[in-house]
């Protein structure tokens, strides 16, 4: 198991944009060697610019995308989706310049839609899923790409909950892009077992995401990380793991994520105490 440790710019800021990269010598100082970087508005970032930053710190970029009421690949509205698959073209654009390998996130759907379905209308959107997904894995095929599918918790998403559940989705899709990323987070909420989960996701797991079961600082809530540690290690993980967390400060950020006090004396010294537990417990030799 080989193991980089990233952490998301959503930590600090919303959204990302160009001048957003001055977090990126910090972030290296802190002993990261990956950065996600969300892409909530692709017009409001420099590729290049973005490329010649993480070059210049030696930083592994993570893309990461955010998917909204109108980036839905599941609406009603065909309309709707058109908007998703632009969207996410401009994500794979950008991330073949700054060097990203894939695009992550819960793209099957748009993130809160939770709703109590019948049967009949679960098949739907999730034959509806399968079908979009399907275009946008031949999406990232041509940009020569993959895709990393998140499980959410059920108060954000009333599709894919769980491992089994993103496995089954990406074994329907039937593409090789189609892959699968895992987030302590939801996992906390949703699954039995975290190791088991992991397993579950075997090979098709590309990227990890972590933070405390509250959202706060790996190592300082109820998380099992041993568990999540001996998963890895069973499927022979090389990738990054990466903390996801968010700043109160950013009040529309705040507001979509729930988090309405800080986690943490500061921002920083989130990123700087989640990375000394994380190294600690992956053995991480900081390069």
């Amino acid at each position: 198991m080989n193991i980089k440790l990233g952490v998301s710019t959503w930590l600090w800021t919303s959204p990302f944009t160009t001048e957003s990269v001055n977090l990126f010598p910090k972030i290296k100082s802190m002993g990261y060697e990956a950065v996600e970087i969300p892409i909530e508005y692709p017009e409001l970032i420099d590729g290049k610019q973005v490329r010649d930053a993480l070059l210049s710190e030696g930083l592994v970029p993570i893309s990461c995308g955010a998917f909204g009421p109108t980036r839905d690949l599941t609406h009603d509205d065909p309309s709707v989706h058109d908007v998703c698959f632009d969207y996410l073209r401009r994500c794979f654009e950008l991330s073949n310049v700054i060097g990203a390998t894939f695009v992550a996130g819960p793209m099957y759907s748009a993130v809160g839609k939770v709703r109590m379905l019948p049967p009949d209308g679960r098949k739907r959107d999730w034959e509806r899923a399968v079908v979009n997904l399907g275009k946008v894995c031949q999406m990232a095929s041509d940009h020569g790409m993959a895709i990393a599918l998140e499980p959410l918790n059920r108060f954000e998403s009333d599709m894919v909950n769980t491992a089994e559940d993103v496995v089954r989705l990406a074994n329907d899709i039937n593409h090789p892009a189609a892959r699968v990323m895992l987030d302590s987070f939801h996992m906390s909420l949703e699954e039995r077992n975290p190791e088991a989960a992991i397993v579950h996701a075997g090979e098709k797991l590309i990227h990890m995401q972590v933070s405390e079961n509250y959202r706060g600082v790996p190592g300082t809530g109820q998380t099992p990380w041993q568990l999540i540690r001996r998963g890895l290690e069973r499927i022979n993980y090389n990738g990054v793991v990466s903390i996801e967390s968010f700043t109160p400060e950013v009040k529309e950020l705040a507001g979509a994520v729930c988090i309405w006090k800080h986690l943490a004396p500061s921002q920083d010294g989130f990123a700087s105490d989640g990375y000394k537990f994380l190294s600690q417990l992956f053995e991480v030799q900081n390069s």
